[in-house]
C-alpha cells in the first residue's frame, strides 16, 4: 500500500513513517523539502500520485485566529489534490474533546479542519489523540514565572506520541472509519499534578500552584480533554515514558 504522508517529518508523522515501512508499506514523508507545499498546493498532485491513502499530519505554525486560515487551506488543497489523484481514504490527526473548547481559537480551527475533511469527496479518518508527554515542558514554560509554574487544575489524560502514531498507523492502514477514532493515555491527571510529577522526575524544585485561569488550558470546561466511552487507552505510563 502507498501510504503520502504529510508532515512527514515531524514528531508524529516521522514515527508513522517508521511504522509503516517497517509493515511492509510505501510510506512517503511529504513536506517542503522534497518539494510538496499543502499551502500552495505545488507538488501535491505529484506527491500524491499512486496513493492509496494521505496522511494529513500537519499543523498550524500557530495557535491565534489565524490558524483557521492554515487549516482551510491546506485542507481545501489535499482534497482537491486527492480527489484528482484518485486517493481512497484520507487521514488526519486531531485532539479528544476538541469541539467541546469553543473559547479557544487553535480548538475552533481544529473542529474546522474535521468539518471540511468529513464534507469532502475522499472517504476518511480522524484519529483524536489526547496531549502528548512530550509537550510537558511547553505547558510548564507557558506559565511560569520565576520559581514558580501556575496551572490549573484541568484534568488530562496524556499520552505518548509513539503510542499515537502507532493508533494513526493503524487506522491509515484499515478501511475509512467514516468517523472518528479516539485515544488516550493510561493515566488521568490533574495539569498541576502532572506538572508536579515532571518537575519531580528532573530535580526542578520550582513550586506548582493551582490557577484555574492560567494558560491555554484554563480556558477548558470541565473534564472534556479526557478520553470519551470507547476510546482506546495507550500502555505506556508517563512515569515509565519518564524513566525511559
Amino acid at each position: 500500500m502507498k501510504i503520502a504522508v504529510l508532515g512527514g517529518t515531524g514528531l508524529i508523522g516521522s514515527q508513522v513513517v517508521k511504522i509503516l515501512q517497517a509493515e511492509g508499506h510505501e510510506a512517503v514523508p511529504l513536506s517542503p523539502s522534497n518539494g510538496v507545499d499543502l499551502l500552495t498546493g505545488e507538488g501535491l498532485d505529484t506527491g500524491l500520485k499512486g496513493a492509496d491513502v494521505v496522511l494529513n499530519l500537519t499543523n498550524s505554525p500557530t495557535f491565534d485566529e489565524a490558524s483557521a486560515g492554515f487549516f482551510r487551506t491546506t485542507m481545501e488543497n489535499l482534497l482537491a489534490a486527492a480527489r484528482r489523484e484518485g486517493v481512497g481514504h484520507a487521514v488526519i490527526l486531531s485532539i479528544v474533546g476538541v469541539d467541546q473548547v469553543p473559547d479557544l481559537a487553535y480548538y475552533r480551527a481544529k473542529v474546522l479542519q474535521e468539518e471540511i475533511l468529513k464534507a469532502g469527496p475522499v472517504p476518511y479518518s480522524i484519529v483524536r489523540a489526547t496531549q502528548f508527554f512530550e509537550f510537558a515542558d511547553a505547558v510548564l514554560s507557558w506559565t511560569a514565572d520565576g520559581d514558580t509554574v501556575r496551572l490549573p487544575g484541568t484534568p488530562v489524560q496524556p499520552m505518548a506520541s509513539a503510542d499515537v502514531a502507532k493508533a494513526v498507523a493503524e487506522v491509515a492502514v484499515g478501511a475509512p472509519l467514516r468517523g472518528t477514532r479516539n485515544v488516550a493515555g493510561p493515566e488521568v491527571f490533574t495539569l498541576d499534578e502532572w506538572g508536579r510529577i515532571t518537575l519531580a522526575a528532573k530535580g526542578d524544585q520550582r513550586t506548582v500552584v493551582v490557577d484555574p485561569a492560567a494558560g491555554m488550558f484554563g480556558a477548558v470546561p470541565g473534564d472534556v480533554l479526557i478520553a470519551p466511552p470507547g476510546a482506546v487507552l495507550a500502555k505506556t505510563t508517563y512515569r515509565d515514558w519518564l524513566t525511559r
